[in-house]
């Protein structure tokens, strides 16, 4: 059914209320706005700065403010996983001569603390957004009915300019019985109040071996299923070999198998996985967490009905200035896909505050964007991986720094961890990646190398470095390149 017969005929004038206005024919109303910004997670900030900058803007966000890094993806697993780091300090207490012990835990008490934290923060947003001059909150979920305009709480509204920001949400693949068994997503497992036993995860990339470690280190017994050859395989080789090794002592991991089918009799849930050698096997849990990847909610708001474009994965496309196919909307973080962290959804929001809102059009530039996993050891990256470099047939050199070999390595006595830097033969920086403790932390200084500086070694290997920290390994790495 084409856009025009399925919502109005084309040749009939639109009804329309503008706001504070009166109702301009008998049909369905459409109330106009300046800045129309659909998604309150990171998009929120746009909403705020257009309406602080004088222009009527509507924000529709149907769940809480906050999005899903507040409410449902970083704040809250990285609170969680604070416990487990936790508990695993006390168990490793003795290497210190420390007598200590972990007799128990609230399991229930870690996910009450996290909740009630979040949602306060959350509540008293939507509290300050719906005093806010010049912005109107419609909590609801939004449909795109056409151009500028989309359908919620029964009526219609427009933007001169839009902005979509309406994220992502786990994916659910297509697996033979999945829809028979009760399974979570990483929505749901960060906040059972009941911890399980034992858990089978499907999935091996960030989301997967982040809960994996987490319900682990709080006594959960843990199978993870990947169907890839190892653990986080996006990530430079050999960060994902080590990462692997690490988690098999602490996990029952099957990688490079694929699940088949699954079914539960109500108290187990069993997960049927094959390899590309045809060789069969069972993996089973009392619960079942599904996180192979999220993917855009593009088709929820019907997209297509506003003239956006989309890419086969369906994540919306954009240009430079983060414009889609459609005139005067934007899009920017999940729903985008140019890279799915939320530190990439901020840069973009001041971008298009910018481009948008100042009308002083600001293009993105992605040069040096990080991205890190919050398991012990910490894993963190940026820049091109040696599988690339390999695949795109550039020459490279590699130096690399053991952390548990450098001086403050040894005083915390840490089992894991390197730095590895990949550089051209003379000198410029093309990646770092880094597997070990606070690695979230370390790579910081490489980012200010290779998105301030000229982008080189020197940069980097120049720095005198405080001793003895943890980033003296930092240093020792770029300094073998010198």
């Amino acid at each position: 059914m084409s856009r025009e017969s399925r919502h109005h005929n084309p040749d009939e004038p639109t009804p329309t209320t503008h706001r504070n206005g009166s109702p301009l024919g008998g049909q369905m109303n459409t109330t106009e706005y300046d800045m129309l910004v659909v998604g309150g997670g990171t998009g929120n900030n746009v909403a705020a700065a257009a309406a602080d900058a004088g222009l009527e803007t509507a924000l529709v966000e149907k769940g809480p403010l906050g999005g899903t890094c507040l409410n449902r993806g970083c704040n809250p697993s990285k609170m969680v996983i604070q416990a487990a780091n936790a508990a695993n300090n006390v168990r490793t207490a003795g290497r210190f001569h420390l007598d200590a012990s972990l007799d128990g835990h609230d399991f229930a008490a870690v996910i009450d603390e996290m909740d009630e934290t979040l949602a306060e923060i959350a509540t008293d947003m939507e509290a300050r957004y719906r005093e806010k001059e010049g912005l109107t909150l419609y909590k609801n979920e939004a449909t795109f009915v056409g151009d500028r305009t989309v359908a919620v709480d029964g009526e219609w509204v427009r933007g001169e300019r839009v902005v979509v920001a309406a994220g992502s949400r786990p994916t659910v693949p297509p697996i033979d019985g999945l829809d028979t068994v009760e399974f979570l997503t990483s929505r749901e497992a960060l906040y059972l109040r009941e911890q399980p036993d034992s858990l089978v995860v499907l999935g091996g990339g960030y989301i997967a071996v982040e809960m994996g470690y987490f319900f682990e280190s709080m006594g959960t017994e843990v199978s993870i299923v990947e169907m890839r050859d190892s653990l986080v395989p996006r990530e430079d080789p050999a960060v994902a070999e080590t990462f692997t090794d690490i988690a098999r002592d602490r996990h029952e991991v099957h990688t490079g198998h694929r699940a088949t089918a699954v079914e539960g009799d109500g108290e187990t849930v069993t997960v049927h996985t094959e390899r590309e050698d045809g060789k069969e096997t069972t993996v089973s849990g009392e619960k079942l967490l599904v996180a192979v990847g999220r993917r855009p909610n593009t088709d929820t708001l019907a997209v297509e009905e506003a003239g956006i474009d989309t890419d086969d994965r369906g994540f919306v496309e954009t240009d430079e200035y983060l414009g889609t196919s459609a005139e005067n909307v934007w899009a920017l973080g999940d729903i985008a896909g140019n890279h799915m962290f939320k530190h990439s959804g901020d840069y973009e929001t001041d971008r298009l505050v910018q481009t948008v809102v100042e009308d002083d059009p600001a293009p993105v530039d992605y040069t040096a964007m990080p991205h890190t996993i919050f398991t012990e050891p910490q894993i963190a990256g940026v820049g091109a991986t040696e599988a690339n470099l390999e695949a795109e047939g550039r020459e490279y050199v590699v130096g690399r720094q053991s952390i548990p070999e450098t001086p403050m390595g040894r005083a915390k006595k840490l089992d894991h961890g390197f730095v590895k830097v990949l550089a051209t033969p003379d000198g410029e920086l093309l990646g770092c990646h880094i597997l070990g403790h606070e690695a979230s932390v370390l790579v910081h200084e490489v980012l200010v190398a290779m998105r301030s500086g000229d982008g080189t070694v020197e940069d980097v290997a120049g720095v005198i470095h405080a001793h003895p920290t943890l980033n003296k390994a930092v240093e020792y790495a770029f300094q073998k390149l010198r």
